[in-house]
């Protein structure tokens, strides 16, 4: 039985990263700029510190200044609000990104209004998600950038195809569906009140699943010669990271899947690189590739 086409996140992660190093360099010898990120975490979740480490470790592979701005987790939102005030308006950072979720006594969505579009990298702002529905230029969100980017560079056509999202949220499901519209898939959007989910993704050409629930989707769910993109990331009782999907099981139907670990998640941190220096060419006012 033949075995599915894996979609390397890890290495088109990699390329891109090459990709941006040379845009940096132009950036700094044509206008003399470093494009920088500012990454505020509030507490000690321990599954955010390694998310964070990771992206400053992404920042310092391509040239990318970058800040790690360390707050208790007793921090008062009001201070919280008036740091991004002060990286709004320090031309060192184009991009500032508020590492979710954050605690209880803060909320997420004064924070993410409170970031200037323009900085707004992790593509959350009302005003980027408002353009992004409409078709225009905005930061995308990064998880769903990162897929069609996956899409794109494994030459998988998306127009014309059925395309099936599991999972609404506002970071992944929502934009993703959207995103896939605008190029030219027939999409349908299921969720946690989808009657009989296998009978909607079994007709999808390409299967996107983020829920965040461990081996959700099973071959019963597939439909043959499908492209499989399993968003989640679960630990398993024995410490061992899975996917939404049941990777072993779904391999021997599909015609190409991601990895978990190893697919979506490197391509996820990846774009947030991209829409930085998106930023920085904008302020520059060179070369927005």
């Amino acid at each position: 039985m033949s075995s599915a086409q894996l979609i390397d996140g890890k290495s088109m992660a990699q390329d891109v990263k090459r990709e941006l190093a040379s845009r940096i360099k132009r950036l700094e010898s044509e206008a003399g700029v470093r494009p920088g990120l500012a990454v505020i975490l509030v507490g000690d979740d321990p599954a955010s510190e390694v998310y964070v480490r990771g992206k400053i470790r992404d920042c310092r592979d391509v040239g990318i200044r970058s800040e790690w701005i360390r707050l208790p987790d007793s921090n008062p939102e009001e201070d919280l609000l008036r740091q991004i005030d002060r990286l709004n308006e320090d031309p060192r950072f184009h991009g500032i990104l508020v590492q979710l979720p954050l605690p209880r006594h803060i909320s997420a969505e004064r924070v993410i209004h409170r970031i200037r579009p323009e900085k707004d990298v992790d593509g959350f702002h009302p005003i980027n998600v408002g353009k992004m529905v409409i078709g225009q230029e905005a930061f995308l969100p990064c998880t769903p950038y990162g897929i069609m980017e996956m899409l794109r560079r494994s030459g998988i056509s998306v127009a014309g195809k059925h395309a099936v999202v599991v999972g609404r949220s506002n970071i992944v499901g929502k934009p993703v569906s959207i995103l896939l519209q605008q190029a030219d898939a027939t999409v349908t959007l299921c969720h946690s009140k989808t009657r009989d989910l296998a009978a909607h993704t079994r007709r999808a050409d390409i299967l996107v699943v983020a829920v965040g629930k461990a081996r959700v989707i099973g071959p019963e769910h597939v439909k043959p010669g499908a492209v499989v993109i399993d968003v989640g990331i679960n630990r398993t009782e024995e410490g061992r990271l899975t996917g939404d999907v049941d990777f072993e099981a779904v391999r021997s139907i599909a015609s190409h899947i991601t990895p978990v670990p190893g697919g979506v998640g490197p391509m996820t941190r990846a774009m947030l690189l991209v829409n930085t220096v998106r930023a920085a060419e904008r302020t520059a006012g060179i070369g927005q590739g």
